[in-house]
């Protein structure tokens, strides 16, 4: 496979952009490799700048739910475009998105655009802690919730302690607002409220954590850890930026039939484009300004390209939706995957989200991910790349299959990842 120009653009980059790239997953250190350039995507297919082809399972992580360049979406961005790409000011297409946004969330009242889901996360938190008069917010281990000071954070000495930093840069006095506990013990949790209860403004978690490989919760673990927040006046905040919209029309929320007082959405809800929000009860999101003291504001907040896209996204999943198609999809492909490609590998399913964990999961949440499997995961996916398939370049990462991934496509990398493991 050649990567001359990739590799081209990568020793310019280093000189100018540190470590070369503009977030760092993608300078493919877990997998012992120079990143790959890409020109174009187009349905389940990535294009680099050398000419090579691959199924990307990656997904830009999880936003391409149509696959890349899907024709709704194109011409929604260039109609956009002819008029403005930016305004500052309000129109029609934030409300349309927000509308739309709030179909999948029907018990909640009210939608805040922003930029990112680090954005989003930040801005739910901020409005916990001013609708609570509150301070300390309860994280879990292994759920990542974007790059914001009180977030960067890990667990202390012990379990339900309070939070170390995770990243330089970040003050002690910041992440000591942050209880960390586990989020597969339902001890773990009760102790940390029982030390922090009244201290503590909300309960942030994935519903379906998918950043530290995928974990599926039972339902009733959901709804004690949501039972424990009301018990103790903290409010919940389930973060959907990978599982909104992914999961099903209801994201996970519905899919586990709970009604958190705030959720973040981002990635699908852009169509490819920067674009999240935050999402509330009417009671919970008056405290926001202009309405309220909590205050929040982005120039290019309700960008009217990114919501074009997004309303383009969400127009289709509502009309046609894909969920049925895409899990069954998903089901057989990693079937194909475990029996004929990579026996000795786990596989973990929702929906159209899959991770692949080179040893045998314990059920654990975080996953034990050893030097030996960061090895094996770096092995299959240099094997995957010259097989034609993109899968992120981290084992802790999950992988995606799109409406663009027809069964044809699926088999055909199956039977091009035997022969390159053979």
């Amino acid at each position: 496979m050649n990567t001359q120009k990739s590799q081209a653009l990568f020793e310019k980059a280093k000189k100018i952009i540190p470590g070369g790239v503009n977030s760092p997953v993608r300078a493919f250190k877990h997998v012992g490799r120079n990143p790959i350039y890409f020109e174009r995507g187009q349905g389940a297919f990535l294009y680099d700048v050398d000419g090579n082809s691959y199924v990307d399972f990656c997904a830009s992580f999880g936003p391409l739910i149509l696959g890349h360049s899907h024709p709704s979406i194109v011409s929604a961005l260039v109609e956009q475009a002819s008029k403005a790409t930016t305004f500052g000011a309000c129109h029609e297409k934030e409300v349309l998105l927000a509308e739309l946004i709030l179909k999948g969330y029907p018990y909640l009242n009210q939608v805040r655009l922003l930029n990112s889901g680090t954005e989003a996360v930040m801005t739910a938190i901020r409005i916990a802690r001013g609708a609570t008069r509150r301070s300390k917010i309860l994280k879990f281990e292994g759920c990542y919730h974007g790059h914001s000071d009180g977030l960067l954070a890990k667990s202390g000495s012990g379990v339900a302690e309070l939070a170390e930093s995770s990243s330089k840069g970040v003050p002690d006095s910041i992440v000591s607002e942050t209880v960390i506990a586990r989020f597969d013990s339902i001890t773990s949790i009760e102790k940390a409220f029982k030390q922090y209860g009244k201290e503590i403004a909300a309960v942030i978690l994935e519903p379906i954590p998918a950043n530290e490989g995928l974990w599926i919760p039972l339902q009733a673990h959901l709804e004690e850890i949501c039972m424990l927040a009301r018990l103790h006046g903290a409010l919940i905040i389930f973060d959907e930026v990978i599982s909104g919209f992914r999961v099903g029309l209801l994201g996970a929320t519905g899919h586990f039939n709970l009604k958190p007082d705030l959720v973040t959405v981002g990635k699908i809800v852009g169509g490819g484009l920067p674009l999240a929000a935050c999402l509330g009860t009417q009671s919970v999101m008056a405290e926001v300004a202009p309405i309220g003291p909590v205050y929040q504001a982005g120039t290019l907040s309700g960008n009217p390209l990114a919501t074009a896209a997004g309303i383009a996204v969400l127009t289709e999943l509502f009309s046609k939706p894909p969920y049925e198609i895409l899990e069954k999809r998903t089901r057989r492909f990693i079937g194909r995957l475990k029996e004929e490609v990579l026996p000795q590998w786990d596989f973990v399913q929702m929906g159209s989200i899959f991770w692949m964990s080179p040893s045998k999961l314990t059920g654990a949440f975080p996953p034990v991910i050893s030097s030996e499997d960061k090895k094996g995961y770096a092995n299959f996916f240099g094997a995957a790349l010259e097989a034609g398939a993109y899968f992120a370049p981290s084992p802790f990462e999950v992988s995606f299959v799109s409406v663009a991934h027809t069964d044809d496509v699926l088999d055909e990398m199956v039977e091009k990842l035997k022969k390159c493991r053979q």
